[in-house]
């Protein structure tokens, strides 16, 4: 299988972006500078980073290193981690003289100066509330009464006079020679000096995973560059997505009145001076990845470098017009090409449809052939022979729909392995009283059907064996299978609040396809787990439901396993509005017909409101 985290092999076509990163590293009349890699969650942002990085460490006198804030956030304070890392990989780095000794140790006293604060703000209250860092040595045990007080209250739960008194005290007995704001400038002008001592040409930090922070981490994080760090010859590189940052940033100001601007577009542009945002892979370019992926494991290492070294070479000749086949690998190496055949087909069989029901996401990608090397693994252990382009065709439906997905899996159970309708759905046979006749119009499904190999004939019974993990509700795993944005937008629906559900809406048009059907289903699952129907949640799941056409069909197979007792009036013109705004009234006849005789209470209500106006 392969590693879920970031490579230092281009398997994504980043080599333009990877020059271009590292000519913006080197180019000393831009320094120092900032650069943002902007990219979706799993869209390669790590890999591109690294990649570049790795080139960087090569020439004499630059140092890297890389900082996840993530990994420090709830234990220290973003600014002083930052800080102490970087003085940390500078001192491992580099033999100091004594006068870097002498610089670096007043920069560590600032950076514990800085933790002695944040410490003293843990027990006192915000210090920022009583007029900022820089009038901290004038403050009284009175004045940080008064101000917690009137605004955090709860903060002095437990505490009395003498207890404040102490923690001052001892904050202004290291500020006691000079203001905060003195101290920022002496940390800055040691910094520089520092780097010039220690013959440090270029130090390169790449901040990793700052989209998956706090707000308040995300902003402090960023504070500390532009306050502390931005000096001498250093390079800071945000790896992120962009919406993210701004989202942080606009929630800092979202008090702001009268603002027509988009705050945090702007400070974003003010913090990054180049942006290079990383596109969405299109089906050539996820057929070129897969492919990558899957000679990796079909070739020895040294016949792996000879292919990709060929490949790079044809690419090269050109790029725009280049198409990797079989007949291009065996024109040159013959006995590689018929190790890797099968590959091709099957990259050319999932390159479409993972390029557009995954947005063209690396990570989420490779997690799917993972979890189809794991079951090829299973059923060998098992002595089972399956064909990997019937494995991963089936693994399709798994993930874009999961209904139709467990509604073959019970044909087949019961049809030795070779469900009827699952042959008439793929000749394009089925007729109205057929159990899979709510797919027929499915423009997915059609194309899905068309998709070598046909699965009529196929003995299905070993290759959904292996897929029973997926026939369960596993809810322990779910959250950890969405992107930060696709988590975001669960949770928002799942809060049942009229706000959230129409902002995450609005988010979930910037989600793929199996992350929507994913949180779809948990929606469906968390609203019939009650005795009654929530309305709100309804509306949720509806909402969602709405946003794209590959859905429709999901939607209404879930509310045909609805019994017409569990609807209520209130809930009918909801799911009309859905059944009209989506052009689903021939599909949703048969279950407005069983509801009507399942509950006659409902019937005339789900006529009216299903008129045309």
């Amino acid at each position: 299988m392969w590693k879920d985290s970031e490579t230092e092999l281009d398997y994504l076509d980043f080599d333009h972006m990877i020059s271009l990163l590292q000519e913006l590293i080197s180019d000393e009349s831009l320094l120092p500078s900032s650069i943002g890699v902007y990219g979706d969650w799993g869209s390669g942002k790590s890999s591109l980073i690294r990649m570049s990085m790795k080139k960087a460490e090569e020439v004499e006198g630059t140092v890297c290193l890389i900082f996840n804030g993530w990994l420090f956030e709830g234990y220290e304070d973003a600014k002083t981690a930052l800080m102490g890392n970087i003085l940390d990989a500078i001192q491992e780095h580099s033999t100091l003289s004594d006068k870097a000794k002498k610089c670096i140790s007043g920069l560590y006293k600032s950076v514990d100066k800085l933790k002695l604060i944040k410490n003293g703000i843990k027990y006192t209250g915000d210090f920022l509330l009583t007029g900022g860092l820089g009038t901290i040595t004038s403050m009284t045990i009175q004045s940080i009464l008064a101000n917690t007080k009137e605004r955090a209250p709860d903060l002095l739960k437990g505490m009395n006079e003498s207890d404040l008194t102490s923690v001052v005290d001892s904050i202004k007995g290291e500020l006691n020679n000079k203001e905060i704001r003195e101290d920022i400038k002496a940390f800055q002008k040691n910094f520089a000096e520092l780097l010039a001592e220690t013959k440090i040409n270029r130090l390169v930090v790449f901040i990793d995973e700052l989209d998956r922070c706090s707000p308040e981490t995300i902003l402090e994080t960023l504070e500390a560059i532009r306050l502390f760090l931005f000096t001498g010859n250093t390079v800071f590189i945000i790896g992120a997505d962009e919406r993210h940052i701004s989202y942080a940033v606009q929630k800092k100001f979202d008090e702001i009145e009268g603002q027509q601007i988009n705050i945090g577009k702007e400070y974003l542009e003010k913090i990054i001076q180049y942006p290079i945002r990383i596109p969405r892979l299109s089906h050539k370019e996820m057929e070129f990845y897969i492919n990558c992926l899957l000679f990796e494991k079909d070739l020895s290492k040294p016949e792996f470098e000879k292919i990709i070294q060929y490949m790079q070479i044809k690419k090269e000749e050109n790029f725009l017009e280049f198409e990797l086949t079989y007949e291009l690998i065996a024109n040159e190496h013959p006995e590689l090409a018929e190790k890797i055949k099968e590959s091709l087909l099957v990259a050319i069989q999932l390159s479409d449809v993972l390029a557009q029901g995954l947005n063209g996401n690396p990570r989420h990608c490779k997690r799917f052939l993972n979890s189809l090397v794991m079951r090829e693994k299973m059923s060998e252990y098992k002595h089972i022979d399956l064909d990997r382009k019937v494995l991963a065709k089936i693994m399709l439906l798994e993930y874009f729909k999961p209904s139709l997905f467990k509604k073959i899996a019970e044909l087949q159970s019961m049809e030795s392995g070779k469900p009827n309708d699952l042959r008439l759905l793929e000749m394009d046979e089925l007729d109205e009283e057929n159990g899979l006749k709510i797919w027929k119009d499915d423009k997915w499904v059609q194309r899905w059907c068309e998709l070598n190999p046909p699965l009529r004939d196929v003995d299905l019974r070993g290759y959904f064996y292996f897929s029973r993990d997926s026939l369960i509700e596993k809810n322990s795993t779910f959250s950890k299978k969405l992107s930060p944005k696709a988590h975001d937008v669960y949770q928002k629906l799942l809060s049942k609040g009229e706000v959230h559900r129409n902002k995450a809406i609005e988010d979930a048009l910037e989600i793929n396809d199996y992350e929507a059907t994913a949180i779809l289903q948990r929606l469906f699952a968390s609203m019939v787990s009650e005795s009654n129907i929530d309305k709100n949640l309804l509306k949720s799941y509806l909402g969602l439901g709405k946003t794209r056409n590959t859905l429709y069909s999901q939607v209404l197979n879930d509310l045909s396993s609805l019994p017409g007792q569990k609807i209520v009036l209130n809930m009918v013109p909801i799911i009309c509005s859905f059944i009209k705004d989506t052009k689903q009234e021939v599909s949703f006849e048969s279950i407005q017909k069983k509801w009507s005789q399942d509950n006659p209470k409902i019937e005339r209500a789900l006529e009216t409101n299903l008129k045309k106006e």
